[in-house]
């Protein structure tokens, strides 16, 4: 197996296809797919959410030479590399030999991806409405939870997705939420929470402005880390592909520091 053939394994998954969807109907960017093939048969794969010195050193440690990310390894246009430089992973990844394939927005929205496992992960069975609806799966959601009230749903989610680090504003008790994984917090999404009658937004990486509407309208906002609402997700994705690559080694690195 090579690193085009993990590529179309994940494609079967969560298709490449989505992310340029999306980019064309909400105007977004995003730069998915084999970021560095060295077209070597597969001793490994690392799943991380972040092409990570921690990524590379434990690909180094097992031997693997293929690094799986959410974020995107390359994201903007990169015109030189070093050592010290902006894109220092990914040099050091061509060092030692590692390619690196990465899955965003077609994650994302897939269906089982990461913003429904955000979902799942809070307690929602099936979205009531979607912010932005794709050929299959879509982005931003709101659905109903059994409710509960916002210190034990905010204790819930924490223990879920293995995190303390959680900015929590309101008091009303939680029945239905809206959520957006990763930075999804912006004007589009307020306005869809609102709209949709949500009484919690549940998100990361939040402006002022955006919390200043959401509280003004009587929300709840629960803030997790950008890392833990989308590496819960993540390794569940890593497991699926980790099924269905049977001989080659899967491994699999969460950064503490980020949860």
């Amino acid at each position: 197996m090579k690193p085009i053939n993990l590529y179309q394994i994940a494609d079967e998954i969560a298709p490449f296809a989505l992310s340029k969807e999306y980019c064309e109907r909400y105007g977004a960017y995003d730069n998915s797919g084999v970021i560095l093939d060295f077209g070597e048969e597969l001793t490994g794969v690392v799943f991380s959410l972040d092409c990570s010195t921690l990524a590379i050193e434990e690909a180094k440690k097992q031997g693997a030479n293929c690094i799986f990310t959410h974020h995107p390894a390359i994201f903007s246009p990169v015109r030189s590399l070093s050592v010290g430089g902006t894109a220092a992973n990914i040099a050091a990844c061509a060092r030692a030999g590692i390619s690196v394939i990465s899955a965003h927005l077609n994650l994302d929205c897939a269906q089982g991806g990461v913003d429904d496992c955000l979902m799942h992960g809070l307690g929602g069975k099936a979205a009531e409405s979607v912010m932005h609806p794709l050929r299959e799966g879509g982005y931003g959601k709101v659905y109903s939870v059994v409710p509960t009230p916002l210190e034990a749903f905010v204790g819930g989610a924490q223990k879920e997705f293995g995190t303390r680090r959680t900015v929590v504003y309101g008091n009303r008790p939680v029945g239905k939420i809206a959520s957006f994984c990763g930075a999804g917090m912006d004007d589009a999404s307020v306005n869809f929470a609102v709209g949709s009658g949500a009484d919690t937004v549940v998100s990361s990486d939040a402006k002022h402005h955006l919390l200043s509407a959401l509280i003004e309208a009587g929300l709840n906002v629960v803030l997790l880390t950008h890392y833990a609402a989308e590496n819960y997700g993540f390794m569940k994705f890593g497991e699926k592909i980790k099924s269905k690559i049977s001989g080659v080694p899967a491994y699999f690195v969460t950064d503490e520091r980020l949860l």
